[in-house]
């Protein structure tokens, strides 16, 4: 029997993956579907009087805010992370466009954040503040903050993000000789 619970060693797997969504953003994919609906509506059934310019650019105008309102939401409805045991991978909406892969050896350390908010990065998505660095934003609550090699820090929301820091900061003991950490 040992008297140090430290001692032990416990098992690592070898892939961790967390999620975070935000179903708000289906709303909004839904408003994106709504214009586009209106632009082809109005390209097939239109008795406008006024013109074919008028015509053509409320159709185009239409069709082109429904696909940026409608790909731009779907994008970062949910962020996925995966964490190996030689890089994270940060893949956002179902296409899993845009994606960002760091090798551990980049990463300093990793740090748990309780309360992150859109509202602080300047909305949802893939974000850059130069004061603060980048992060990927699909909701408020809980995320991880890398401290990169670089200077640059990382921050995603996702769920369990405790446990993501555990695992990260594990990963990033430095190895002992003969393969053990």
């Amino acid at each position: 029997m040992r008297d140090d619970p430290h001692d032990e060693v416990t098992p690592q797997t070898e892939i961790w993956i967390g999620r975070a969504t935000n179903r708000f953003q289906w709303l909004l994919a839904l408003g994106g579907a709504a214009c586009m609906a209106l632009g082809i509506e109005l390209a097939v059934d239109s008795a406008w009087t006024s013109g074919i310019l008028a015509l053509v650019m409320s159709v185009v105008g239409c069709i082109a805010a429904g696909l940026l309102m409608l790909f731009g939401t779907l994008a970062f409805v949910h962020v996925a992370l995966k964490v190996d045991t030689e890089c994270l991978e940060v893949r956002c909406g179902h296409i899993g466009v845009p994606r960002r892969r760091i090798p551990l050896d980049s990463v300093a350390g990793a740090e748990f954040v309780p309360h992150v908010t859109p509202r602080h990065w300047g909305g949802w998505g893939y974000r850059w503040r130069p004061e603060k660095g980048t992060a990927v934003v699909v909701r408020r609550g809980e995320g991880i903050l890398l401290s990169l090699w670089d200077g640059h820090t990382f921050t995603i929301t996702v769920d369990d993000a405790e446990a993501a820091v555990r695992i990260i900061t594990d990963r990033l003991k430095p190895r002992t000789p003969g393969g053990g950490r």
